[in-house]
């Protein structure tokens, strides 16, 4: 038996000013994410399908299944693991599949263990099996290993408390109620490219893997995060080729992703103090990429997510830096009293005047020294680290340089 203290090691830190780790069901997360979206006027079309693509030059013409055709400047696929836009783009999805290694998963109501803590059993054929309460909901997250030794099992309430019976023993844990259930088959992928010209594959369309560790979700965002930016930056007449750098940074995130699941698959305690790093995502850095020069001194490199500080307005309004960095645009802090570079489109700090720091919380957490320009991206990755404006304005116009002839 294991058992993990939901509240060990998940408190917020000067630099991250929000837990590592959450818990919430997806019908949760989805209404969210809808809610959001009815904010800015979108409307999430269901039950649509994609019947047909046709990629071109300067756009991409689409074939719904209700028989309108659409057409768009680009396509992101982002529908799953068996994703229609992979297909039909032709696009290698390499890897593994084993019918004999499988997961059942669901979420139930039940009774009979605690809700402050995460829990896993072996049953007596050594399979695993977890329950993980969904904070703010009456219910947990139940996953249960099955093999061949467990037959062709049915995802039904009595085949769920036939598994937990096996693990906690017969009238322990009752399951009152199944939300919701799914079988997991073993199937590690991932595509040899993100884009074919003005098609991009984002989330389970572009990798797929184990369950442990909850990281499909986390990595889908996170591909999301680095296609939005870039893209929004594209259409606004950035070049181009500055999506390919969502291919050359997220890539090799995935199949790190890929590692890390198949690895925590493999152990009997999923939820190891030392994994909440890697699961969190918050250590993840494009360091090396082509949009992360070079950096020789101490604290976040360009390409290293940055780092969160309690700072205050002149009037002694506090404010975090991460505050500031909302609303996708660029990020610019300067440490000391110098006078700020004009740059247009980036939003710019004193960290000094503009922002005062009176407990050195900003300037510990980047290491930086008085003249330092720190350049924040859109999506809160360090850009560029230097004392040197021209370099500054040489890199942004690298990226996001406007293409001749693109209207204002």
């Amino acid at each position: 038996m294991h058992e993990h203290d939901m509240t060990k090691g998940v408190e917020p830190t000067p630099t991250t000013p929000f837990a590592r780790s959450m818990v919430l069901p997806q019908w949760r997360l989805e209404q969210v994410l809808r809610d959001l979206l009815a904010g800015y006027g979108v409307r999430a079309e269901f039950g649509t399908r994609l019947a047909g693509m046709r990629p071109g030059e300067d756009d991409v013409a689409v074939e719904l299944s209700s028989g309108e055709h659409v057409s768009a400047g680009w396509l992101v696929g982002a529908d799953g693991g068996s994703s229609t836009v992979r297909k039909l783009a032709g696009v290698s999805f390499l890897g593994v599949t084993r019918e004999e290694r499988q997961m059942l998963l669901g979420d139930f109501r039940l009774d009979g263990v605690d809700r402050d803590w995460w829990h896993a059993r072996r049953r007596s054929g050594g399979q695993r099996l977890s329950l993980v309460p969904l904070p703010a909901t009456d219910s947990f997250v139940l996953q249960a290993e099955i093999d061949e030794s467990d037959g062709d099992v049915e995802p039904t309430l009595a085949t769920y408390q036939a598994l937990v019976d096996d693990a906690y023993g017969r009238g322990v844990v009752t399951l009152r109620e199944a939300l919701w259930t799914s079988r997991w088959r073993y199937n590690e992928r991932m595509v040899d490219r993100f884009r074919t010209g003005r098609v991009l594959l984002a989330g389970d369309a572009a990798h797929v893997h184990a369950p442990a560790g909850a990281q499909g979700m986390n990595t889908g965002v996170h591909d999301g995060i680095n296609l939005g930016w870039k893209l929004a930056a594209v259409l606004d007449g950035a070049p181009e080729p500055l999506l390919d750098t969502y291919e050359q940074e997220r890539l090799p995130m995935a199949a790190a992703v890929l590692g890390l699941s198949k690895e925590l698959l493999t152990r009997f305690a999923w939820f190891e103090d030392s994994d909440l790093d890697a699961m969190s995502g918050l250590g993840i850095t494009y360091r090396g990429g082509p949009l992360s020069p070079p950096w020789d001194g101490a604290g976040p490199h360009p390409g290293d997510r940055s780092p969160d500080a309690l700072c205050s307005r002149p009037d002694g309004r506090p404010v975090r830096l991460f505050e500031l960095q909302r609303g996708g645009d660029w990020t610019l802090y300067r440490f000391g009293v110098g006078p700020l570079p004009d740059v247009a489109g980036v939003n710019a700090y004193s960290i000094g005047s503009d922002l005062l720091d009176p407990h050195a919380t900003a300037r510990t957490a980047y290491q930086a020294h008085d003249d330092e320009l720190v350049l924040v991206r859109p999506d809160g990755h360090v850009g560029l680290r230097t004392q040197d404006t021209a370099a500054l304005t040489a890199y942004l116009a690298a990226v996001t340089a406007r293409r001749e002839g693109k209207d204002d």
